[in-house]
């Protein structure tokens, strides 16, 4: 016993804390690999634009000949 408590006791606080720790880690991890699955559509998305841009210029380029 540490101060009259239970070592038990300590035991738990620092399990509580513990726990809280390694969920704000895997918040960030999760955030971070949100993150990039974002970026990586978004550039997709942008490529699908700028080819599509590009297909309607050559349409047009072929069409005014």
């Amino acid at each position: 016993m540490l101060f009259g408590i239970p070592i038990w006791v300590f035991f738990c606080i620092l399990f509580i804390f513990l726990s809280g720790y390694m969920a704000l880690r895997a918040m960030k991890a999760e955030h971070h690999l949100e993150q990039q699955f974002i970026e990586r559509e978004g550039q997709v998305y942008i490529n699908r634009i700028a080819e599509e841009k590009e297909r309607r210029e050559k349409k047009e380029l072929v069409g005014t000949k």
